[in-house]
């Protein structure tokens, strides 16, 4: 089945989430140093994903102009409304918009999505992510435990996105070249590095990035690697 993969995915953020949720009460220091302690691990793995661009002015330049658009467009405000509109429907007294908002951008943002959900649509392949799942369900559970339960709805942009790649799989690779595929893949991945970096800050309390209205910079990534690749 196509989405296999995305649906054990998204399930693992879900239980994760449940099972941080009963940890709601871990005191209050150990949940700042928790939390630190996934920010700074967060920054080291987007450090990891900015380091393997081979082009790092597509980086900068897909970061200022989709910055820009993001602003724009206020993707920031529209996404924290949704957690808004959840905390007020559930009368929950966390920041469900905070926790919706920080697990939606970590889950999404990668190529392990990407590289995923393409593998489960083009050859039937969940190992991916399957690994994602995992690693997701951990970090919901250790999220969950210090942001809330809007953690958990984080599942379903997951469902939607990596859901929505696997069944366009085969369309996609109708159409798109291999070499342009493997190009931009890269160069996302190294875009996204930079916003995971960012999430990372904002979690360890350094900074208070918008990090929703970075998110076009992924569109003009992939504009910028096709313009690159007809001129080649």
């Amino acid at each position: 089945m196509v989405l296999t993969g995305t649906l054990v995915n998204a399930g693992l953020i879900v239980i994760g989430s449940l099972l941080g949720l009963l940890f709601h009460r871990i005191p209050e220091r150990m949940k700042e140093t928790v939390t630190a302690a996934i920010g700074l691990a967060v920054i080291l793995l987007g450090i990891q994903m900015g380091m393997k661009s081979e082009n790092f002015l597509i980086v900068i330049g897909s970061l200022v102009v989709g910055s820009a658009l993001g602003e724009w467009w206020k993707l920031d405000e529209v996404l924290n409304e949704i957690g808004y509109r959840l905390e007020r429907r559930l009368g929950s007294q966390s920041s469900v918009a905070e926790g919706f908002v920080t697990a939606t951008l970590i889950f999404v943002i990668g190529a392990m999505a990407i590289i995923g959900a393409l593998d489960s649509g083009l050859r039937g392949d969940h190992d991916v992510l399957y690994t994602k799942g995992l690693i997701d369900g951990f970090t919901a559970l250790v999220l969950s435990s210090t942001l809330g339960i809007g953690v958990m709805f984080s599942a379903v942009p997951v469902l939607l996105y990596q859901g929505g790649i696997a069944l366009l799989a085969i369309q996609i690779m109708k159409f798109i070249p291999e070499s342009l595929m493997d190009s931009f893949i890269l160069e996302m991945t190294a875009t996204g590095g930079v916003m995971i970096v960012a999430i990372g800050l904002n979690l360890v309390g350094i900074t208070k990035i918008r990090v929703a209205n970075l998110l076009p910079g992924i569109l003009v990534v992939a504009l910028i690697v096709s313009v690159l690749h007809m001129m080649t």
